[in-house]
């Protein structure tokens, strides 16, 4: 079963522009998030940006770190996430969003195996939610996501890409749960939390975590928590 994730990034955020290109600990955004999707226990990585002449950046950085990338329309996200799927040849897809710079390998891991032993079409850590906003993964199968290609037609579909599953009655689900992934207490049921990128006070919290927590390649998503706790730095962004 060839699993492939798929990170959908593009420099034109309405919210904060180039987010995913800028620098984090003396890396863009999108590099921490291809090296910690690239830890998970998946067979690919490809990063799927729009053919807009701004995303050349996006595209450049991800070869850099070795990974593939598809581009494509940058309005229909879900085509592009779709195409860089049956390119490379997905039995199993895995979504990620490039503004999650804590995105826990863990957690993915989880999904993946959740995916493939209960053989359901659709794996999602947000159908109940139990963990903090950044730690969001999908897992589907490409056979299901070819009816979701074809069926979804409206622009709130085709941008967001996976409400179609959930609007849909006809699609078999799996949620994923905190309490599946961690043993720690702290880090379960933990939607008070807020470990994403749309904000300059998203960004001083991934520069205070990273400048404040010791690691040794990947910055462990519990160490993060254990300090946004003791310092209550996540209130002034809660989710």
């Amino acid at each position: 079963m060839n699993v492939v994730a798929v990170i959908q990034a593009r420099m034109g955020s309405s919210r904060l522009p180039g987010k995913v290109m800028i620098s984090l600990n003396c890396l863009p955004i999108i590099q921490h998030v291809i090296r910690r999707t690239s830890a998970s226990d998946v067979d690919d990585v490809v990063v799927a940006t729009s053919n807009n002449s701004r995303d050349d950046i996006v595209a450049r950085h991800a070869r850099r770190e070795e990974v593939k990338v598809y581009r494509g329309e940058e309005t229909d996200v879900l085509g592009r996430v779709f195409e860089s799927a049956t390119v490379n040849e997905a039995d199993l897809i895995v979504r990620i969003t490039a503004d999650n710079p804590l995105l826990s390998p863990e957690v993915l891991d989880v999904a993946i195996q959740l995916a493939r032993e209960d053989q359901v079409d659709y794996v999602s850590n947000k159908i109940e939610r139990t963990f903090p906003a950044g730690l969001d993964v999908e897992v589907f199968t490409y056979e299901s996501f070819k009816r979701v290609n074809k069926e979804a037609k409206t622009p709130h579909e085709r941008e967001h890409v996976t409400p179609y599953y959930r609007s849909s009655d006809s699609f078999t689900t799996s949620n994923v749960s905190s309490d599946q992934v961690f043993d720690e207490r702290y880090m379960q049921n933990r939607t008070d939390l807020r470990f994403t990128l749309d904000t300059p006070d998203d960004f001083q919290l991934f520069e205070e975590v990273y400048a404040n927590v010791d690691y040794d390649g990947l910055l462990d998503i519990t160490d993060a928590v254990t300090y946004v706790d003791n310092t209550e730095l996540g209130e002034h962004n809660m989710d």
